[in-house]
């Protein structure tokens, strides 16, 4: 008789154990599932670039597509207002400040391939705890958190030490230096210094030799040797490395292999996607984390033939509509292997866009809507307030809005808790979990501040008040714009942190973003009763976070920002540097 009973109780229990794995999910997606992880990032995006978020001209259905299907986020905050130390964030789920990525000087972002600063080897990046919890793990695209330490191959910096199991893109960003047409980029201003500077030592050598060749001074050849081996040796000691800016930056590389170099710009943008979609076909069959970092919508702004003079927006338009179709192809790559209803797919920019970045009358930046400032502006809107997009079907909501305060930092603890892995505890952690806010179950923000670096000056701190929903907004510093009043630093090309550029405010500004999104009219003690109590408990609030902050060694320091000839990647035998394995392909 026991067959049969055991036959019977299995009949009853099965359905009963079908019913609690169908209901699971509903429940307690973080126990049952692990996601597969679509990071998608944009490059000098502006929230005023995207459709669902207000821009009616250019054209970003598949971006609106997930926000459609899924949650957008109003209010989704970059840790820093450039590249490098806004990507650091985002991979360590940290202040930047905390693991050296925010710098002291005007250098800001990591300069060259060979400099030795970049993310830190002690540092745990999200993708490092995927891996520990069995997913692969895939970069494609723009890293730009640094290569080497101490020699050319020690890859300390390099995606593959930082969890990741397969690079493949560019190593550094693209820069207009990347394309032989445009006018450079990197470091212009100073390299128009060096020049002067060259020229005029030159002058000086030349004029000394004709005059002692006509005897109207006398000098010795053996001065004179002294100072044209001087002019000569200052030349090269920058034209070495400011001259060859494309061979030494605009690089290719499958994880530690370079594939071009210098890069052919006219199939990176195939070549991404084709990676892409390529790693999600290989890996569809086990849980995995595939972080997308655009070459979009940066400055040369890379676009192919078919989407050349299709946009109202000139070039940038016609790059930011490209980079749309190429989150469509990635889309239907995930939907053609059955994976939407598994997958977690978010959209983000990594800060606002390059109000300045403009060419002979052509605007090459970014758009940031009705937020005032961009790219480089630690602490207006338009230079942090970013798109931020979740799509998970069945698990996220779908089409709805959350106007509460949330960082790119947040990206880090919601992936590692989907992924059943632990946030490290040995560190301060500066992100909190978003799932509870996205499916509904909290209605308010963990983030109760938000401090807004400007490299690693204090620019602002944001007050997300839990009890009245009011975001109050203190500004200590501010850039001065140039001309007065242009809304942006257009004579310089980006603004300061620090030094002249910048005004100080005691009292400082204060706005309150719900009723003022555009910081326009700074409220005062006589017109806003709260003034002194809000303006005192954001100050109690910096000294506490001060307090958390520990020194730690600065990755963008001069010494570590500039260039060394035996740290460069290379291709061949340095520095004849040149290959182009794509092409044998």
């Amino acid at each position: 008789g026991f067959f049969p009973l055991l036959c019977f109780r299995s009949a009853l229990v099965t359905p009963l154990i079908f019913g609690l794995l169908l209901q699971a999910p509903c429940t307690q997606p973080s126990t049952v599932t692990k996601p597969n992880f679509v990071l998608l990032l944009a490059d000098d995006l502006g929230i005023g670039d995207v459709g669902c978020y207000g821009n009616d001209t250019i054209r970003t259905p598949n971006i609106d597509g997930l926000a459609e299907e899924g949650v957008r986020l109003t209010q989704h905050i970059a840790a820093a207002p450039l590249c490098t130390p806004s990507r650091a964030a985002f991979l360590t789920g940290r202040y930047p400040l905390r693991s050296g990525m925010d710098a002291i000087n005007d250098y800001r972002v990591i300069f060259w391939n060979a400099g030795s600063g970049g993310l830190p080897p002690n540092e745990t990046t999200f993708a490092k705890i995927l891996q520990n919890q069995g997913y692969t793990t895939g970069l494609i695209g723009k890293w730009h958190q640094g290569v080497n330490c101490e020699s050319r191959n020690d890859h300390c910096h390099h995606p593959l030490k930082h969890g990741f199991d397969y690079f493949y893109g560019m190593p550094f960003t693209l820069i207009s230096d990347c394309e032989p047409t445009e006018t450079p980029e990197m470091d212009r201003a100073f390299r128009r210094k060096l020049w002067l500077s060259t020229q005029v030592i030159g002058l000086i050598t030349l004029t000394a030799v004709l005059g002692r060749l006509t005897g109207l001074i006398s000098v010795h050849w053996k001065t004179l040797t002294c100072l044209a081996g001087f002019s000569l040796l200052f030349f090269i000691s920058w034209f070495s490395s400011y001259g060859f800016v494309r061979h030494w930056n605009c690089i290719m590389m499958r994880n530690h292999e370079i594939t071009e170099q210098p890069m052919v710009t006219e199939r990176t943008t195939s070549l991404i996607l084709r990676e892409s979609i390529s790693f999600i076909e290989r890996n569809k069959h086990k849980p995995f984390l595939l972080f997308l970092s655009f070459l979009h919508s940066h400055t040369p702004l890379l676009t192919t033939e078919k989407f050349l003079g299709k946009s109202r927006h000139g070039l940038y338009g016609d790059n930011v509509e490209e980079m749309d179709w190429m989150v469509g192809q990635v889309l239907d790559a995930i939907d053609k292997e059955g994976l939407k209803d598994t997958t977690l797919v978010y959209f983000a920019s990594d800060h606002g866009g390059w109000l300045e970045r403009q060419e002979g009358g052509r605007q090459l930046g970014g758009w940031n809507g009705i937020y005032k400032g961009g790219k480089a502006m630690g602490g207006w809107e338009g230079g942090i307030r970013v798109p931020g997009i979740f799509r998970w079907p069945g698990v996220l909501p779908a089409g709805k809005v959350i106007d509460e305060p949330t960082s790119l930092m947040d990206i880090y603890p919601t992936v590692v808790h989907l992924a059943g892995g632990t946030v490290p505890q040995d560190r301060v952690m500066d992100g909190w979990d978003l799932l509870p806010l996205l499916r509904g179950a909290a209605a308010r923000s963990e983030h109760e501040f938000l401090f807004h670096y400007c490299g690693a000056h204090l620019h602002a701190v944001r007050w997300h008040h839990k009890d009245t929903g009011a975001v109050w907004k203190a500004h200590y510093m501010t850039p001065i714009f140039s001309p007065p009043g242009a809304g942006a630093c257009y004579d310089r090309g980006f603004c300061p942190c620090f030094g002249e550029g910048v005004t100080h405010h005691e009292p400082p500004l204060l706005f309150e973003l719900s009723q003022d999104p555009s910081e326009a009219k700074p409220l005062s003690a006589d017109t806003e009763p709260l003034f002194d109590s809000v303006v005192r408990r954001i100050g109690r609030a910096i000294e506490e976070h001060r307090r958390t902050l520990t020194p730690v060694p600065e990755q963008l320091s001069v010494s570590n920002v500039v260039w060394k000839p035996w740290l460069q990647p290379c291709c061949g035998t340095f520095p004849f540097c040149w290959c182009d394995k794509e092409d044998d392909n």
